[in-house]
């Protein structure tokens, strides 16, 4: 067998067809080691020495004979390399958004040497790095003054960003003292004092940029600040997930489909008496919802009537164990602050009201989780949505889950949404706007994330939208966008529900409306395939032609 994967400074050889499952095991594992070797964000030391090893990956990467895999493998190869083409694009973005907070922590470069000292194993002397701790809280006294004069300054995203780096050094310098700290006792006779000194004036001064700079306060669970990467990283995020639209281009998409959901909505809305006021029906529709403590009940049994709709309409093949074996749990007040409805997967956590919640709240969670609501999204989140998948992704080519994409996680189950309603699943009126309601909301999503990250949309602008535009309850719509910027989702998490649902409605109706696989073929064949770029679906499922520099060019969704 010829050589798989290189230590750095060996000669690599190249890939065999039969060892590309092997190379993005390898290429995984050794990209989680180095980032918890080197776990510095702040650190050059860190870029360097990540870089160093995608460029040694991508040449690898590069140099098999492509024409020796089967279809598999090249899709395996060409995911490969967009994978690491991205990890090196986005060494570049996080250095470049690292510089424009800079000058807001002009101290840092000592706790990163302590940092990386450590990491290095090299002998410390206490009574050197005493002194450079004293210099250290003088030097943070000197940024404390000059934000407070006002000579210090900087827009509320990279205040906010600038906080949380304040707190990362923090952390470091937290786990240097830690590691010495009693285990040396000359170590700590000179170092505990300035030390505690240098980390409270951390702690203090990141609590200053909150609160000066982008008013907010350190564990504020309600301000929503959020932090937009703008238009060249969301390109570059684009073209990670094999998306051939521009963010301008893609907010058309969802401006048209909104403009299909509130034509539907307004049938709807005349079917129940209200005429064209689509919001008098959802208000009417919010008001339908169980009484506290039968939400979990609820839940069961929509969960059984979507497993029954699935396999009576042979959408496709459900195994005994996933129907068997998905749970129940119940969301904290606290969760419901930043997820409002409904998460799933094996396990479906549950929006509803708690009894430490004030009237207000209980009342908007009860209305924002009604019988509709719930009956279009338990599907999205047991079976077959996030339930289904996650099972399936673990049992067929699980080496594959480095290319996890939300295009194809979120994309899947509002897919399943589309269908079902294309299936006649909403049986009233009130069915049809509880379906709807989520399909603008993900809408919405596109053109308020986008926006936003395009610096055209401030946080509250993207509430208003929310409020306006879907008809969310405020305080729901509110911990939805605090939920979409709070930097735990990539920036295009949110598109990803209503694109890639697109997607797969596309793919469908190119194989399945055409007669040329089965639902059940057309669906078995998805979920064994794991999670990748919806376009390698398509390459895989059509045969398409590929070549190692494959670009995505399949346009979904025609725009005119």
């Amino acid at each position: 067998m010829q050589t798989l994967l290189c230590l750095a400074g060996m000669a690599f050889v190249s890939i065999a067809p039969a060892d590309m499952t092997q190379f993005i095991e390898t290429y995984s594992s050794d990209w989680n080691l180095l980032r918890r070797e080197y776990s510095i964000a702040e650190s050059p030391e860190r870029g360097a020495r990540l870089r160093i090893f995608l460029t040694e990956r991508l040449r690898e990467a590069k140099a098999t004979k492509f024409s020796d895999f089967d279809d598999e493998g090249r899709v395996d190869a060409i995911l490969i390399r967009n994978q690491i083409e991205h990890e090196i694009r986005q060494l570049g973005i996080d250095e470049k958004s690292r510089k424009e907070t800079e000058a807001l922590f002009p101290f840092g470069k000592p706790i990163i040497s302590f940092g990386e000292d450590l990491r290095a194993m090299k002998s410390v002397d206490p009574e050197a790095a005493a002194g450079v701790l004293d210099a250290l809280a003088q030097e943070i006294e000197s940024a404390r003054k000059g934000v407070d004069s006002g000579n210090l300054t900087a827009k509320g995203s990279v205040a906010n960003r600038a906080a949380r780096t304040v707190d990362s050094l923090k952390g470091t310098l937290d786990d240097w003292f830690s590691f010495y700290n009693g285990y040396d006792p000359l170590f700590t006779w000179w170092v505990e004092t300035p030390y505690k000194s240098a980390s409270k004036a951390l702690e203090n001064y990141s609590a200053l940029l909150r609160e000066k700079l982008v008013g907010t306060k350190k564990g504020d669970e309600i301000a929503i600040v959020g932090d937009p990467i703008g238009r060249e990283a969301l390109l570059s995020e684009l073209q990670f997930e094999m998306i051939p639209y521009t963010p301008e281009e893609l907010i058309q998409i969802a401006n048209k489909e909104y403009a299909w959901c509130e034509a539907e909505m307004k049938k709807a809305s005349r079917e129940m008496g209200f005429g064209d006021d689509w919001k008098k029906a959802l208000e009417k529709v919010k008001q339908d919802h169980v009484a506290p403590g039968k939400q979990p009940e609820l839940v069961r049994n929509l969960a059984k009537e979507a497993i029954r709709f699935v396999e009576d309409h042979q959408l496709m093949t459900v195994p005994e164990l996933c129907k068997e074996t998905w749970r129940r749990q119940m969301m904290s007040p606290r969760q419901q602050l930043m997820s409002p409805f409904f998460l799933g997967g094996e396990t479906i956590q549950i929006a509803y009201p708690t009894d430490q919640m004030s009237q207000e709240d209980k009342m908007m969670s009860m209305r924002g989780n009604n019988v509709h609501f719930a009956r279009a999204t338990v599907f999205h989140e047991l079976i077959p949505g996030h339930c289904l998948q996650a099972f399936m992704n673990e049992r067929y080519r699980p080496y594959r889950g480095i290319f996890w994409t939300p295009f194809w996680t979120e994309g899947w189950a509002l897919y399943c949404e589309m269908l079902f309603w294309d299936l006649g699943f909403p049986k009233t009126p009130e069915n049809k706007i509880g379906m709807l309601f989520w399909r603008m909301h993900r809408c919405a999503r596109i053109i308020f994330s986008l926006n936003f990250h395009l610096e055209k949309m401030s946080p509250q602008e993207c509430v208003d939208l929310l409020v306006e535009k879907v008809g969310h309850e405020r305080a729901n719509a509110e911990a939805e966008v605090r939920r979409s910027l709070s930097g735990d989702y990539g920036p295009l998490y949110q598109c990803a529900y209503m694109l890639g649902g697109l997607q797969f409605k596309a793919l469908h109706h190119d194989l399945v409306d055409s007669g040329k696989m089965t639902n059940r073929e057309f669906h078995d064949t998805i979920l064994k395939e794991n999670n990748i770029p919806v376009a390698m679906v398509r390459a895989l499922l059509t045969k398409e032609k590929l070549d190692p520099d494959f670009r995505a060019t399949w346009r979904f969704y025609p725009l005119y």
